[in-house]
């Protein structure tokens, strides 16, 4: 059994980040294996808890991988560990619109059965915070909020008004928090800056970060919270096992053995997979590589800002999310390796891109050339797009046969014209029916990110079509 715990917050703002990696980096420092684990589908996030951990970041999302799968996950992640820490989302209780507790803290915090600890920005109440951290506890009785942690605490009189106040609340103050500006991530269009694009001080804040946590809270009190949790009964999420019930599905043809077109069928030629990866394109979930490869791939990273050629036997590509527009100058300068990407999408080989990917394949991006592989151009946008998609393959593709259903999600400041090809990549239903996307010989970009632990037939679909 892990011991776990749940960092929640009563909105957005509050401390939620600070606090779980700072938990995640104290407990690993004192020589505990410490699985890190992120509610909803944010990318930023975990990557500081990698950082904070030396563990790979998971998300853990309802909404897109469905409620059956968040503990099997869990487990996959937290296997060997002495302790999992996940970060919420949001409020505690905040989930996808309009679908009640779906993909919330809350929800995840019961499918795991794990104790919650509420972080409370105390900056602007003293007695006030009682009620707050009673109408939380109170709201859903299977939510069981173990403790609370003070943030954003002025002097020792806050502190001890505070103190005084929770003191009938039922709920034990397990951790109380100055100001301190040297634990501070900083922020842009689309939330934090990355690890990637600051290492040296990634790594500087997340120290302090443990160092803030190790001094204002009670470690040993927390430990045992997490203790208390009782055994889950599941089975871990095995994408190997996945991955072989899912080779040789339904629309791709079995492929014949490698070297002779009149062999029978027989297992795969073992296709090169290269993942785009570097500063610039930041956003992927470790279960994608990991299908890929028990659906029989080799996968490979490349950097786009570095690299002058695709790795060498490329087969298939895959492009995630992240930060073009912050490289679009680098990017552009690159012109060896665009020249390779669109010579390879022109041979027909699989190609899936999400969201940055989709910018990169694009004529240009804010007047800089990019790929040119898609006739289409993108620019950066004042207006942000978010939010979860119920989308439906409006074509067959590398990645899903026409009319297979997904469930994503969007999230950029950026717009492309036309926003769909020919032949679209998506139907979207919420919050608007519209398509988008484009199906391009092998290519699949679109602006959804997709989690392919809930739909692990596209990584089996890719591979094949890889081979």
């Amino acid at each position: 059994m892990v011991a776990r715990l749940v960092i929640a917050a009563p909105s957005s703002g509050a401390g939620k980040t600070t606090v779980a990696t700072g938990l995640m980096a104290a407990f690993a420092g004192r020589g505990l294996a410490v699985s890190p684990h992120k509610v909803g589908p944010d990318y930023i996030d975990p990557g500081y808890h990698a950082l904070a951990t030396g563990r790979p970041g998971r998300n853990l999302d309802a909404y897109m991988c469905g409620t059956g799968l968040i503990a099997p996950l869990f487990e996959h992640g937290a296997r060997g560990c002495d302790l999992a820490v996940v970060e919420g989302v949001m409020g505690l209780y905040d989930g996808a619109a309009d679908q009640g507790e779906l993909a919330s803290t809350a929800q995840v915090a019961k499918l795991l059965k794990a104790p919650v600890v509420l972080v409370v920005d105390a900056s602007s109440q003293s007695r006030s915070v009682a009620a707050l951290v009673h109408g939380f506890a109170s709201w859903d009785p299977e939510v069981r909020i173990g403790g609370v942690i003070l943030n954003k605490v002025a002097t020792d009189r806050h502190e001890h008004l505070l103190r005084e106040a929770l003191g009938e609340s039922g709920v034990p103050v397990l951790g109380v928090l100055r100001r301190a500006p040297a634990v501070a991530t900083p922020s842009r269009h689309l939330g934090l800056v990355p690890v990637a694009e600051r290492q040296a001080a990634a790594v500087e804040a997340v120290s302090a970060q443990a160092e803030q946590v190790l001094a204002g809270c009670d470690m040993e009190g927390l430990l045992a919270l997490a203790r208390s949790a009782p055994e889950l009964h599941a089975e871990p999420w095995a994408p190997e096992v996945v991955g072989r019930l899912h080779a040789g599905g339904p629309g791709v043809p079995t492929l014949p053995q490698s070297g002779d077109p009149h062999a029978p069928a027989g297992r795969m030629p073992t296709p090169r997979v290269a993942v785009a990866g570097g500063a610039a394109f930041t956003f992927s979930y470790a279960e994608h590589a990991e299908l890929l490869t028990a659906a029989g791939a080799e996968v490979v990273t490349f950097d786009p800002l570095r690299d002058e050629a695709l790795p060498e036997g490329t087969s298939g590509l895959v492009i995630g999310g992240g930060f073009p527009e912050m490289y679009g100058a680098e990017l552009s300068a690159n012109e060896p390796l665009r020249k390779a990407v669109a010579e390879l999408a022109a041979a027909g080989a699989p190609i899936a891109a999400e969201c940055a990917g989709l910018l990169y394949l694009a004529r240009s991006l804010d007047g800089r050339p990019m790929c040119g592989v898609l006739d289409a151009d993108a620019r950066m946008s004042e207006r942000l797009t978010l939010g979860y998609r119920d989308a439906v393959a409006v074509n067959d593709s590398v990645l899903a046969p026409a009319g297979a259903r997904m469930r994503g999600h969007e999230f950029h400041r950026t717009v492309i014209e036309p926003g769909a090809g020919a032949l679209a990549a998506w139907g979207l239903r919420q919050p608007e029916r519209r398509v988008e996307g484009f199906v391009q010989g092998g290519v699949h970009a679109s602006y959804v990110h997709t989690h392919w632990a809930g739909s692990p037939e596209a990584a089996a679909r890719f591979v094949e079509h890889c081979a």
